[in-house]
């Protein structure tokens, strides 16, 4: 007897609150970074291992738990992804060091598959009038969960110990698996292929290689040893995969898939799209806190900013986390109606525009809010859109890891542009400082609004076509 199936509305608020979880978490250390520092007496490099540690994980394991969804059933990887996370949080609840802390944020890294795998139960479920809007809330959920993330942090790093970060998280996780598994049906459709085990081994090494050299980049040297020793292996590994899985029957992704021009266009937009978020996440909370914690001979030569406080940071970027609540959404509708690759173009036309204003109107705190706001809503549009091109463009027996290779490049563009502005504000001080001018973080929004510009333009060249069945499929009917 066929398994009886949800309202579609049922499993998006199911789905939504399951990212919502994974979201929270990816931001919410970043404010208490210092307090890290601190309490477990870790150094700058040690204590962003606890962000970088994560990222790395998420990166390597979102494409390879995606794939095994397609195989073996998305609902299924979907509760052992969030099993793993649930294990990860309360081990960094517990945490008595920094290893310890480092260790179980890597292995909350699982969690990264929370979207591609939502993604593919979206498209199972849902009529095909409903897909796009779920899948532009859910991508939506990112965006929101992110800012809440940044604020429920500041609360707790001001107020409480920073571990209540994680037993909050492990909560909301626990009570994600139970309604998962409660009220999410098993995927109707699976790929029948074997597991590519070479092609899963050589993906990771390419990203853990590649994410690791730019990450460490700043700190390593550009030029050393071990930075270039990373990206050449990175390289090489890229390249025996894709002439691996060219030849193979059943490759982990169908290369021709990738280079296709909707799919390949769409994953180059990510990447710049991830580029240009860095000025959220990275640069404004950076710019809004000075000249805060600086001796008193140092902040009276800082003319930008305004104290901000790790609560205060949080609410700058609240109104636009807000705003990625009905972005989303309505980006599905505007790609229903007129084709995804055109709120794709708008929604970085839109960041771009927010990151000049950022550039040139930064002296009033709600110029920031403003700015922020805009560029929220661009993100909102463009997330939405990739997800919405990806699934559109693939098998169905696809979805999982082709949106986990997409969700891959936003993280890739993501850690190129904090390195990037990191290299800027270091390369711009004050005399005599470590503190960055004024300037650097006008340079540094310029960069990302030019980023995103092209991102605009690269969009309106993403044509979708119908996917074409590339693989068995799988009917399952009880």
């Amino acid at each position: 007897m066929p398994e009886k199936r949800q309202h579609y509305g049922l499993t998006l608020a199911i789905l939504a609150m399951a990212a919502a979880a994974y979201a929270l978490q990816q931001t919410m250390v970043v404010p208490a970074l210092p307090e890290l520092q601190r309490e477990l007496d870790a150094s700058t490099t040690w204590v962003t291992w606890v962000l970088t540690g994560f990222l790395l994980s998420a990166a390597v394991l979102t494409p390879i738990l995606g794939k095994l969804g397609d195989r073996f059933g998305k609902e299924r990887l979907l509760v052992a992804s969030l099993a793993t996370f649930l294990v990860g949080c309360i081990g960094c609840a517990a945490a008595p060091d920094i290893w310890t802390l480092i260790a179980f944020r890597i292995v909350s890294g699982a969690a990264g598959a929370v979207f591609p795998l939502s993604f593919g139960i979206i498209r199972d479920e849902f009529p095909p009038e409903r897909m796009k809007v779920g899948i532009g809330l859910l991508s939506a959920v990112f965006g929101i969960g992110g800012g809440f993330g940044l604020v429920l942090s500041g609360l707790i790093v001001d107020h409480v110990s920073w571990r209540w970060m994680f037993v909050i998280g492990a909560v909301g996780v626990a009570i994600a698996i139970v309604l998962v598994h409660r009220f999410i049906p098993e995927s109707p459709i699976r790929s029948t292929s074997r597991i590519d085990v070479p092609g899963a081994v050589l993906l990771s090494v390419t990203l853990a290689t590649l994410l690791l050299g730019l990450s460490q980049g700043e700190s390593w040297g550009w030029t050393s040893p071990a930075v270039i020793g990373l990206f050449a292996t990175s390289v090489v590994a890229a390249v025996i995969w894709v002439v691996l899985e060219l030849r193979i029957d059943e490759p982990l992704i169908d290369i021709r898939v990738l280079a296709e021009r909707p799919v390949m266009l769409t994953n180059a937009t990510a990447v710049i799209s991830g580029f240009a978020m860095f000025g959220s996440f990275v640069l404004v909370p950076r710019f809004v806190e000075a000249p805060g914690g600086l001796p008193p001979d140092i902040a009276a030569q800082v003319d930008y900013g305004f104290g901000a406080t790790a609560t205060m940071t949080g609410l700058y970027l609240l109104p636009g986390s807000l705003l990625m609540l009905f972005a989303g959404p309505s980006a599905g509708m505007l790609g229903r109606r007129f084709g995804s690759k055109w709120p794709l173009a708008i929604g970085m036309s839109l960041t771009a525009l927010s990151a000049a204003i950022l550039a040139a109107l930064h002296a009033e705190p709600w110029q920031i809010v403003v700015a922020m706001a805009g560029l929220s809503v661009g993100v909102g549009f463009s997330f939405a859109a990739m997800a919405a091109l990806i699934t559109e463009a693939v098998d169905p027996t696809e979805t999982g890891i082709a949106t986990g290779i997409n969700t891959v490049m936003r993280t890739v563009g993501a850690v190129i542009g904090a390195q990037v502005g990191a290299a800027i504000l270091t390369a711009t001080t004050l005399s005599g400082t470590d503190v960055p001018t004024e300037g650097a973080y006008t340079t540094a929004f310029l960069l990302a609004a030019i980023a995103a510009a092209f991102a605009a333009v690269m969009a309106v060249f993403v044509t979708p076509t119908r996917w074409r069945r590339r693989a068995p499929i799988a009917i399952e009917t009880g």
